[in-house]
């Protein structure tokens, strides 16, 4: 009997290893029954005016323009000071589960994920499918907003995970640093693009966002996504440093390569090609 059981156990656990255990991707059924248990905070990241048509029961609401300075260049966060000040308005202290949701394409959710990682936010995790998949699993929704109770964050920002510009640029051609540009080609070509000049970082390869997602808009398990990034050359030996336009789309990927594949050094250069790309000085190629 005991050998018979050790056998299931064993068989469990390759299961569930080929399939790929990721505590920061949660199901609809997980978040389901976190809920029930109420220590947790849901995030969602959908603009205020689609939060105001419907949102998950209990759901605070964080635009990731608010968490941005004001400026020329877009999109670059606040200092950790201010984003920690913020985040304990909206009821968020860093020892709190966190659960973040967008409306199904990953991008907003994945951009928050690494701000309040940056925070300090210890447990942070991303709904699989979005609200899409928590219409489809027929879970309650509401236009209630939530009345929220300010908290201390409490939290020590994690500087390792971003990179400012000017150790970007001391980490150009470096064999043990890979950049990684998870933009559209035609961006990565520089036939288009938010900024005047075009092209991407020198010797940055390209990421397709998008294959990190199944059809429906869920994460793929962790043997599909290390296959995409292999093929992609994207290995964990090296330093890798993310980045987009302004770097929305590199905090899905950070988590994936981060939480998921258990790359141990992996961080996003949080001003990407709308800070680079204003400075004449800074190199870009194209094609």
């Amino acid at each position: 009997m005991k050998k018979n059981l050790t056998i299931i156990a064993a068989i469990v656990l390759a299961m569930l290893f080929s399939q790929g255990i990721n505590a920061q991707v949660i199901s609809v059924k997980e978040l389901a029954e976190l809920m029930d248990g109420g220590d947790v905070v849901i995030v969602s990241a959908r603009k205020s005016a689609d939060y105001a048509k419907v949102h998950l029961p209990g759901a605070i609401n964080i635009w990731h323009k608010d968490l941005y300075q004001d400026g020329d260049i877009p999109a670059v966060c606040k200092k950790s000071d201010e984003i920690a000040a913020y985040l304990g308005t909206r009821g968020i202290s860093a020892d709190k589960t966190v659960v973040i949701y967008d409306s199904g394409k990953s991008r907003f959710a994945g951009r928050l994920y690494w701000i309040l990682k940056c925070a300090g936010c210890k447990d942070v995790r991303i709904l699989d499918g979005h609200m899409k998949m928590w219409r489809k699993g027929r879970k309650k929704v509401t236009k209630t907003a939530t009345e929220i109770a300010a908290v201390e964050f409490g939290g020590t920002a994690d500087k390792s995970i971003c990179i400012p510009m000017a150790d970007v640029k001391a980490s150009l051609g470096q064999d043990g640093v890979m950049l990684v540009d998870v933009r559209d080609p035609e961006e990565y070509a520089g036939e288009k693009g938010i900024t005047e000049r075009k092209g991407h970082l020198p010797g940055a390869v390209r990421f397709d966002f998008d294959s990190i997602l199944n059809a429906d808009g869920t994460v793929k398990d962790k043997a599909e996504l290390q296959a995409v990034f292999t093929a992609a050359g994207i290995v964990s030996d090296k330093q890798i440093i993310l980045y987009c336009d302004t770097s929305v789309r590199a905090g899905m990927i950070f988590m994936v390569l981060n939480a998921i594949l258990e790359y141990p050094n992996v961080r996003v250069y949080d001003g990407a090609m709308s800070e680079w790309a204003v400075d004449p000085a800074n190199p870009l190629d194209k094609g």
